[in-house]
């Protein structure tokens, strides 16, 4: 008997666990695309797969409403691969492990994938259901959106007919998304130089427990960033003392706010006692700024023999204040939209190799002047530490639209399912109704999802019922579409 089997509407959840059966971690995606042609071909429906495996599904409109212009039902097929320390699964080549309570989906161990399986087991079954009033409907299923949206970029779109787009990549059940900020990836690099450094003492700092989570709707929490806390701690030991740096990696994601991290330095023994007690003094400091906002934040410190080589102690320095100086977390909060973070960045990923650090930053901004500056600063500084830098995945932000006849149709039906007035909101994340809207003129979009908790974490889950009145309410929208 399958996990899910018995949860309401059968179809929805019949097709996540079939989605959720292979692994689709962003750039691997073929197997779960697979799945999608199979299920058009199974359908009888027309449809596309072009070289990135992005899928495109055509149903014709039901008798009923054969008139009626096409609408486009979008969601992403990858998800964000994140695991416990402990667990085993390779999320390359297997896929997630589900469990439920009846309530709640999660998976043992590791990132759940509702985020954005949800949408594609939600179109899926929509398209299955011969009993629905609907228009006819373009089902675009893209990839690698968690990774720069390399997939809608390289869509061919002209095939699309459809002038109003429903996103189903949203987390909040009666949260309404009109509007989002875009974005980039800036990978960087600082040379480093390394020599000998058998017979000096070492240090092993590790950071965990840290809250992370996602690095666009989460920045606004103050939570601590484990590769920010390793570049102060690194910095104050290397503005004081000759420490050399040995390995450093924190992070696994750009769109990720870091959970851990670990660094080794060496040093001689004449210093070791002065490390140490520095060290330890910072992570004093460090855990009690977050009390609050990472309550559960631990350091650990292993002392040892320092073996092979080690980047030299003024390359040591020069790296340490690169990282130390570098912009991270909110820089500024809309003027017009209270609450709403503007203009953010985050350092997803860093990594000492042979003879660089290099780190990656997901730079957010619903004001393009000012995503562009804050790359540009990011660029000066690294430049002036003697790195360079790169841009890549450069998406737009979705603008939000005074008039919105989709918008309109969606808040009528969620009231009228509900009995409540929907929440309209813009959001500082990167969805893909900015590409959309950028290449279809027109275009009229919204973006809505069930209750999904602790996305891209090992915390992720999805509610059943909240689901349920999802797809409830995007038949309701479709019935009512002129």
């Amino acid at each position: 008997m399958s996990v899910l089997h018995g949860l309401k509407p059968e179809k929805v959840f019949k097709y996540f666990e079939l989605l959720s059966s292979v692994p689709h971690g962003s750039g691997n995606t073929r197997a779960i695309s697979n799945i999608c042609v199979d299920f058009a071909r199974e359908k009888g429906f027309t449809h596309i797969r072009d070289d990135l495996n992005n899928v495109i599904i055509f149903k014709d409109a039901s008798d009923d409403r054969a008139e009626c212009a096409p609408v486009i039902l979008q969601g992403h097929l990858d998800m964000v691969c994140a695991k416990d320390a402990d667990c085993t699964i390779d999320m390359e080549k297997e896929p997630v492990r589900l469990v439920t309570d009846g309530e709640w989906i999660r998976a043992k161990g590791t990132s759940l994938g509702g985020d954005n399986i949800v949408a594609i087991a939600i179109i899926m079954a929509i398209l299955d259901d011969n009993t629905l009033s609907h228009p006819p409907i373009e089902a675009v299923f893209t990839v690698d959106e968690e990774t720069g949206m390399d997939g809608a970029v390289g869509l061919d779109m002209s095939c699309l007919k459809g002038k109003r787009l429903i996103n189903l990549d949203s987390e909040e059940e009666g949260v309404f998304t009109v509007g989002c900020a875009g974005g980039a990836r800036v990978n960087c690099a600082l040379p480093a130089e390394r020599g000998d450094v058998n017979g000096l003492f070492s240090l092993e700092i590790s950071i965990s427990g840290l809250r992370g989570g996602h690095s666009g709707v989460e920045i606004d929490k103050c939570r601590a960033s484990a590769n920010r806390i390793m570049g102060r701690i690194l910095y104050r030991l290397a503005e004081k003392l000759p420490v050399r740096l040995l390995s450093l990696e924190g992070g696994e994601l750009d769109n990720v706010i870091p959970k851990s991290a670990v660094m080794q330095i060496a040093f001689g023994e004449d210093i070791a006692t002065d490390v140490i007690s520095l060290a330890k003094e910072e992570a004093a400091d460090i855990r009690a700024e977050f009390a609050t906002a990472d309550p559960d934040i631990s350091f650990e410190f292993k002392e040892g023999s320092a073996q092979g080589d080690a980047v030299t102690a003024e390359d040591t320095r020069r790296l340490a204040a690169c990282l130390f100086v570098l912009p991270y977390h909110v820089q500024e909060m809309s003027a017009d939209i209270k609450g709403l973070v503007q203009t953010s960045l985050n350092m997803g990923v860093l990594k000492l190799l042979r003879d660089e650090l290099t780190f990656s930053f997901a730079v957010r901004s619903s004001v393009t002047t000012q995503k562009k500056e804050l790359i540009r600063r990011v660029q000066a500084t690294v430049e002036m530490a003697g790195g360079r830098i790169s841009v890549h995945g450069d998406y737009p932000a979705w603008q939000y639209a005074r008039v919105s006849p989709l918008r309109d149709t969606t808040l009528r039906a969620y009231k009228s399912l509900s009995g409540c007035d929907g929440e309209v909101m813009a959001i500082h994340a990167g969805l893909e109704c900015g590409l959309f809207s950028e290449r279809i003129p027109e275009l009229d979009c919204i973006s809505f999802g069930p209750d999904l908790r602790d996305v891209h974490s090992t915390r992720e889950r999805l509610n059943v019922t909240s689901t349920a009145r999802l797809y409830q309410l995007v038949a309701e929208i479709l019935k009512n579409l002129d």
